[in-house]
């Protein structure tokens, strides 16, 4: 898909990822009712807090689950359960789909890398990271890398964000759309990590 701009939704469901990867509780509240103003999907709000476990750890996403629950009510159904490991060859085939679609041109060399760091890393990552999380339906993948990018921008994690900038791109996030996501968020991160989402964001466009 296309996203040329930044509807409200998208731009709620951006700051709620931002401030997921920050992990203050009063901006949690916050984040979340803004969510529910905006009008955004209640299964787009479900589909980040999974995919924020990737990019944020448990405690992080677990504190951001049980804000939405208590405001945004129970999990939608309908959407993928995601719990029969049955699935699992599925989800390999799904991961390295989406996978090559972020990474482009880098795909191989991005599978390289990470089994040289360790056979279990690529494989996690293309079957449970991809497949089983950013592969789901129910958010489209250019809105699921520009939440990502946002989520390793609060965290300064350069490489990450270098590849998740571009994956927004290749994914169908127009230009832009990045620039307003980093816009968006630049009040959310330090100066350090502004400086450096800022100065990537130049290099790749």
């Amino acid at each position: 898909m296309s996203l040329e701009r930044l509807d409200p939704g998208t731009r709620a469901l951006l700051s709620f990822a931002a401030v997921i990867a920050g992990g203050e509780q009063s901006a949690l509240d916050q984040a979340a009712r803004a969510c529910l103003d905006a009008g955004v999907p209640a299964l787009w709000v479900d589909e980040l807090l999974l995919q924020s476990v990737l990019m944020v750890g448990w405690p992080r996403a677990l504190t951001a689950f049980a804000t939405w629950r208590r405001l945004g009510g129970p999990a939608v159904a309908g959407g993928e359960a995601g719990t029969d490991y049955g699935l699992a060859e599925a989800w390999r085939a799904r991961g390295e789909a989406v996978c090559r679609e972020v990474y482009g041109k880098s795909y191989a060399r991005l599978r390289e890398n990470i089994q040289s760091l360790h056979p279990a890393l690529d494989a996690w990552m293309i079957t449970e990271g991809y497949g089983k999380t950013l592969g789901r339906p129910g958010l489209d993948l250019a809105r699921r890398e520009l939440c990502v990018a946002v989520q390793v921008a609060v965290q300064g994690a350069e490489p990450q964000l270098h590849s998740h900038l571009k994956g927004a791109r290749h994914a169908g996030a127009s230009a832009g759309a990045v620039s307003e996501a980093l816009e968006l968020v630049r009040p959310l991160l330090g100066p350090r990590e502004a400086q450096l989402a800022l100065s990537l964001w130049d290099r790749i466009r």
